[in-house]
């Protein structure tokens, strides 16, 4: 059946609006982070957005080589958040660009043989990395609410009250409200939040008034991408773990679409990732992941048309090619972004715990692999000197948390679950003998 023009538009305006606030908060954290100008803060904004539509239009379009053919929108990964601020902070931004260029090109050479090695990635691995990342980002967070590191008024009880006003309007949008009212709730948090801080003489309109109406998109706009081994390794295992993620949203989306999915489907599906990763970081944007609030939005609405995603893609690159609507993001205050981030970053905490309600917590050696895992990555966090005095390379392993996190699960993994060692039903046999 025709849909009309205006509907289609209509509800592919619901998707923009329902992935907005994530797409735009994860170049804001960053940014922010690495102490950016609001120049260029405008630019990785809009970028960012032009980049989400690029990268939803190139996983719609299934084609031999990429898309998985389903309504998928894509955005920025939070799961990459802190490795980036982690990366950007020791090596500056340029690695962080180098790294995703990087894995993405990792993604798609492996994207025929991944749905083969997604044994050494069952929950209890990707649980455990998703809960580091999520547990790494909580300082970030902290000190957003405060109003961010090395501002006058840091910690003052306007910059809290804000931060804690804008977490209380997402709790009651969601305690009160349902479907694409609370798909929307972060964003609605920002918007109110950033009023009331216009209020209080907190917001600067200087960024929206300078920014041009019209930009270009500029390959390497913060310079060429360098790439450090540390970095690699952290953003491929980030890329992994999203692999790990968009699979059960293919899945999802393909039992409410009523297709059946092949292994060459889902590969495709991997590339289009893959590809998108390696085309942001050329523009200077971010890894990109299946967004789920855009799966409940489809599975609300009822529609399930590619022309809607096609639609939303359009207005994605339409917005990224507009500074001045980048701009108006970047007026947010800090201790704003701070109260929504305690939502989303938990949310991250919340999903990976999700993610191991599905382990068999019965077994020892799942709980010593989540234990041994979790601990390693926050001790490195806590303390980043830790394994300052080791073999340069074997510190490049171990000074970032979420690495030596994760290398941990995935080792532990190998060890208790994958090559079991089959030699204690002889030595319990044998002590039986002896007494």
């Amino acid at each position: 059946m025709k849909q009309h023009p205006f509907k289609i538009a209509s509800l592919g305006l619901q998707h923009v609006l329902a992935m907005y606030a994530g797409a735009i908060i994860v170049p804001l954290i960053v940014g922010g982070a690495l102490g950016l100008t609001g120049e260029q803060l405008t630019y990785l904004v809009s970028i960012d957005i032009l980049m989400c539509g690029v990268a939803t239009i190139l996983q719609v379009w299934k084609n031999k080589f990429f898309g998985i053919g389903l309504p998928v929108v894509l955005g920025c990964t939070f799961t990459a958040v802190g490795p980036m601020i982690a990366i950007g902070g020791q090596f500056g931004i340029s690695a962080i660009y180098g790294s995703i260029i990087t894995s993405g090109i990792f993604i798609v050479l492996i994207a025929k043989y991944f749905g083969k090695l997604v044994k050494f990635f069952p929950p209890v691995v990707t649980g455990s990395v998703v809960t580091i990342i999520g547990l790494t980002l909580v300082p970030v967070a902290m000190n957003n609410i405060a109003g961010g590191q090395g501002s006058p008024d840091f910690g003052s009880l306007s910059n809290i009250g804000l931060a804690f006003g804008t977490l209380a309007i997402i709790i009651i949008l969601n305690r009160f409200f349902d479907g694409f009212i609370r798909s929307i709730s972060i964003l609605l948090g920002l918007l109110i939040g950033t009023i009331t801080a216009a209020f209080m003489g907190k917001v600067n309109f200087s960024a929206v008034t300078e920014a041009s109406w019209f930009h270009v998109a500029q390959p390497f706009y913060f310079g060429m991408p360098t790439f450090e081994l540390t970095a690699i390794i952290t953003m491929t295992l980030v890329a992994l773990v999203s692999l790990v993620e968009s699979t059960g949203v293919y899945f999802a989306l393909s039992d409410i679409c009523e297709e059946d999915l092949k292994e060459e489907d889902i590969a495709k599906g991997y590339r289009a990732e893959g590809l998108a990763s390696v085309i942001g970081g050329l523009f200077n944007a971010f890894p990109y992941t299946t967004y789920s609030q855009n799966v409940g939005l489809i599975q609300l609405s009822g529609v399930r048309s590619l022309n809607v995603i096609y639609t939303a893609g359009f207005f994605l690159i339409a917005i990224g090619f507009v500074p001045k609507i980048g701009a108006v993001a970047t007026i947010i205050p800090t201790a704003v972004i701070g109260g929504a981030s305690v939502a989303m970053f938990g949310m991250v905490v919340a999903y990976g715990i999700k993610m191991l309600t599905k382990v068999d917590f019965t077994s020892q050696e799942n709980l010593l692999i989540i234990a041994c895992s979790v601990c390693m990555g926050l001790g490195v966090t806590v303390v980043p000197d830790l394994f300052a005095q080791l073999p340069s390379g074997i510190s490049i392993l171990t000074s970032n948390g979420i690495v030596a996190g994760s290398l941990t699960a995935i080792i532990l993994n190998l060890i208790f679950n994958v090559f079991k060692i089959k030699a204690a039903k002889p030595i319990a046999a044998n002590q039986q003998k002896v007494s």
